[in-house]
């Protein structure tokens, strides 16, 4: 355990999240840049601009402002900080530099993911999450953030979903490198657990007091007749082993949208039930369902780090909401430490292979002039977490 003198905000934190890559724009030097242009991709059409972010962030910090939210959880991009191995782009850090004293300006308080989906063309080059020096070299970018924005980090977050990065890239194969094999998939989900242990290590040796954890992706599972035992070796690879290296950590991350249904023959890939454009069944009872069973293994502060809906509907997107914040409601009042609630997503973004469809912002962008657009459900979100009781 470290020493390492870490401090809690002292209050409920209220926000939104983002990724660099979903929203910045100009993001060329990364696998996913390359996986939507290559032949057989099943990326719809690349990001491409983005939202425009990386010149605009200033107007999506105001728009939070509106919203009264006091956090924001951003992601700072691998690819543009070292584009080439060993070499650190100053003028990068001191773009994410400007965003972060941009946040605290404002009295937000940035949670800083390092690693969201993507990798440098360099790291995918040599073998990305399969070469045996993965963590070695994530734990060294890992130093560089921290030593040149840990004074400004107000939260760290060290891989986003690892387990769906191993599960869409090396299991269903949808994700870079698109590969399909359940040992690959074992393979990378332990590398992956490591290169989250070098980062936090690395992290903690660096400036700031600031709380250090991995944002975890997490699901209700169903198990249909039949389906009970593949629902177990799920649960082992995608949750049960991450949970397990956690404990040293800070906190934990937990990341929920909806409840899987698992019979004999695998994914039932349209269930039964109201579903949302994404093809997931609309189910915000997932907010309390993973945060107790996360509670059940670790004895460390949970963040809830994402939640939200892809739809079209923004009544619908109301109703979840309201749906998940009953449930957030009932942990805090039976006494969990949960710490903060970070709705997925501020602006409708690139939703990676299926691209700019899916809609999961609360703030619109019009995809030729990035004018934002606060959707209903963001002044819904302002009003509910400002009179939020349990």
């Amino acid at each position: 355990m470290t020493t390492r003198d870490v401090r809690f905000p002292n209050h409920f934190l209220w926000g939104t999240a983002t990724s660099a890559y979903q929203i910045e724009g100009g993001g060329t030097n990364t696998d996913w840049s390359r996986y939507e242009l290559s032949e057989g991709t099943h990326a719809v059409e690349p990001c491409g601009p983005g939202c425009d972010s990386w010149n605009r962030y200033e107007e999506d910090l105001d728009l939070i402002v509106e919203l009264g939210l006091n956090s924001f959880r951003l992601s700072v991009e691998w690819a543009r900080i070292e584009p080439k191995q060993g070499f650190y782009d100053q003028e990068a850090l001191l773009h994410y530099r400007k965003v972060l004293e941009a946040c605290h300006v404002r009295a937000i308080l940035p949670v800083v993911t390092l690693h969201h989906f993507t990798i440098p063309l360099w790291t995918a080059d040599l073998g990305g999450f399969e070469h045996p020096d993965i963590a070695t070299w994530m734990g060294e970018y890992a130093k560089v953030v921290g030593e040149a924005l840990g004074d400004l980090i107000g939260i760290a977050c060290t891989v986003n979903e690892p387990n769906i990065v191993a599960l869409m890239g090396y299991l269903t194969g949808v994700f870079p490198p698109a590969q399909s094999s359940w040992e690959r998939f074992s393979i990378v989900n332990r590398a992956l657990r490591a290169c989250h242990v070098a980062m936090r290590d690395a992290l903690r040796a660096t400036p700031g007091t600031y709380p250090i954890g991995l944002p975890l992706s997490m699901n209700e599972y169903e198990a249909l007749p039949g389906g009970e035992d593949l629902v177990a070796s799920i649960r082992h690879e995608m949750e049960d082993e991450y949970l397990r290296v956690v404990g040293d950590d800070d906190y934990l991350g937990v990341q929920c949208y909806t409840k899987i249904v698992i019979g004999p023959e695998g994914l039932v890939v349209r269930p039964e039930g109201e579903l949302t454009e994404m093809g997931y069944l609309f189910w915000p009872e997932s907010v309390e369902y993973t945060l107790r069973r996360a509670a059940s293994f670790v004895d460390i502060p949970i963040i809830m780090t994402e939640n939200g809906i892809g739809t079209d509907d923004d009544r619908q997107r109301i109703r979840y909401l309201e749906g998940a914040l009953e449930g957030l409601g009932n942990v805090l009042r039976d006494g969990l430490d949960v710490r903060g609630y970070f709705q997925w997503s501020l602006l409708d973004n690139f939703e990676w292979t299926f691209g700019y469809r899916p809609k999961f912002g609360i703030v619109a962008v019009d995809r030729a002039t990035f004018a934002r657009t606060p959707k209903p459900s963001a002044a819904w979100y302002r009003n509910a977490t400002s009179s939020f009781s349990y």
